[in-house]
């Protein structure tokens, strides 16, 4: 589907900026009003006009109108997992060399915010195959996917269970990249070598730091994949009036951990690097105790689940009826 431009039509997501760079997301429609503490603004003024467009309040406060970008557009929508922040999607992207034409697998789906990066990234010649062992997730997922590209693409597959089993079920060497965005991908190293092509990438994303630690010497010790390599992606704003420079008082700091290696071919061993061997100072127990799982990790109830469901796929039914108006 080719992006929305141009003048701005009933259905269109557009953002309003207002005069202290408050942000709003609505969803156009003929009749539509929009309430702020600042006033009304009627969709009929913005129906018609082009992006980039101002548009007045009945108070007489004035609003930006743009169309949200991919990154605007998650911070913003349903959730029902914590997302992968775009920092970190477009790092992943990047680093994975993920390219049009590439089967994907990705595991753990959570509210489809990497997956609309990696859908873009395979293009219309590429697979996306997304596997979500809650189907709540994978529904909220289904409907922020819709509600952005306004359909449900027929290059992406979304699939409920095990990634391991998923995994195993294809094809050998069918895929070339894949992506583990879960609790313990260190369980996944047998699957992922299954499915992957010699030379695919393989990326893993977790939140701590004991997860990084044993998952990045799960697939060293395995023998079939390059030195893992670990990384973390910072973002820091900078003030910038004439002369005036300096580093915003806030930053976008540590989200995740990404780390990154390529499988090797059947039988190739990885010739030895100088490397200082660190004895580590801990068991295998240890690290257990400090696990998300062990932690404990915090879920939305299920009404809360239930709910963010119905917002997403109302809004993602507006954005098919507005793609395609003759559908009922």
């Amino acid at each position: 589907m080719n992006p929305a431009r141009g003048d701005f039509v009933e259905g269109d997501h557009v953002q309003l900026r207002g005069p202290k760079s408050t942000l709003h997301t609505i969803t156009l429609e003929t009749g539509g009003q929009f309430h702020t503490h600042k006033g009304v603004i009627a969709h009929d003024d913005l129906i018609g006009s082009p992006e980039g467009s101002v548009v007045t309040s009945d108070a007489g406060v004035a609003y930006l109108a743009l169309r949200p970008l991919l990154g605007d557009f998650v911070l913003s929508m349903a959730r029902g997992a914590a997302i992968i922040y775009p920092k970190d999607a477009a790092h992943i992207v990047a680093i994975a060399d993920v390219a049009p034409g590439h089967t994907v697998m990705e595991a753990g789906v959570g509210s489809g915010s990497l997956t609309l990066s990696l859908l873009r990234a395979v293009g219309e010649s590429g697979q996306l195959i997304s596997v979500e062992r809650r189907e709540e997730f994978a529904e909220i997922a289904a409907a922020n996917v819709a509600t952005f590209l306004g359909e449900s693409p027929a290059r992406w597959e979304c699939l409920i269970g095990d990634f391991q089993q998923r995994a195993l079920e294809r094809e050998a060497g069918s895929v070339d990249r894949v992506v583990l965005d879960m609790l313990a991908p260190w369980e996944c190293v047998d699957a992922v070598s299954h499915a992957l092509i010699p030379g695919g990438v393989v990326t893993v994303y977790v939140a701590t730091v004991t997860q990084l630690s044993r998952v990045v010497e799960a697939f060293r010790v395995s023998g079939r994949y390059t030195e893992p390599q670990a990384e973390e992606v910072l973002i820091r704003p900078w003030h910038v009036e004439g002369l005036a420079v300096r580093p915003e008082h806030r930053m976008i700091g540590h989200t995740g951990f990404v780390m990154t290696a390529r499988l090797l071919a059947p039988g190739a061993v990885l010739p030895e690097t100088k490397r200082r061997q660190a004895k580590p100072e801990y068991s295998d127990e240890d690290i257990e105790q400090w696990t998300p799982g062990a932690t404990g990790q915090r879920h939305g109830s299920d009404k809360k689940i239930r709910q963010t469901v119905r917002q997403a796929q109302a809004r993602a039914d507006r954005s098919r009826k507005a793609s395609s108006p003759d559908l009922p």
